[in-house]
């Protein structure tokens, strides 16, 4: 299923289970208009086809003790198959990465991190990332304040 394939019912679908992906079916099915039982087709749907991918709980950092979050630019020593999927096997490992994207340029990924505090951070760098994960470059960023969080993917228009 592709973005054309969704007509303006599954993107206001799409757009309510965004905002609020605790609702009801019945709450959904009124707030987009359809029966409860159209309304759960279609997110039955929606979900088979892979547009919807899953559900989880929106945590706040602050609360589970992870007062820091940094962004880590990375710069691999190698880039044959190997290193790339030593250093993937690595960061899907290590719980403090929260995302990691490869990247276009002079650096190889962007790592989003969640940690305790500076001394983890430290700790995450020195023990894991430069020392086991064939990284010949890092660059650091600390996240001062968010000032706008992730909320959703742009839905296009139908």
């Amino acid at each position: 299923m592709t973005a054309a394939d969704l007509d303006r019912t599954d993107l206001l679908v799409l757009a309510e289970l965004q905002r609020n992906g605790r609702q009801t079916n019945a709450e959904l099915a009124e707030r987009v208009h359809l029966s409860a039982s159209a309304c759960l087709r279609r997110v039955q749907r929606l979900e088979r086809e892979g547009v919807i991918r899953g559900y989880r709980a929106e945590t706040d950092p602050e609360r589970l003790g992870l007062g820091l979050q940094a962004f880590v630019r990375v710069q691999l020593r190698e880039h044959d198959a190997a290193s790339i999927a030593a250093f993937a096997g690595f960061v899907n490992q290590w719980d403090e990465v929260v995302a990691c994207h490869a990247l276009t340029g002079d650096m190889d990924y962007l790592l989003q991190v969640a940690v305790r505090d500076l001394e983890h951070f430290s700790r995450f760098l020195l023990d894991r990332l430069l020392n086991q994960a064939g990284v010949a470059d890092v660059n650091s960023s600390f996240v001062l304040r968010t000032v706008k969080a992730f909320r959703g993917l742009p839905l296009p228009r139908a």
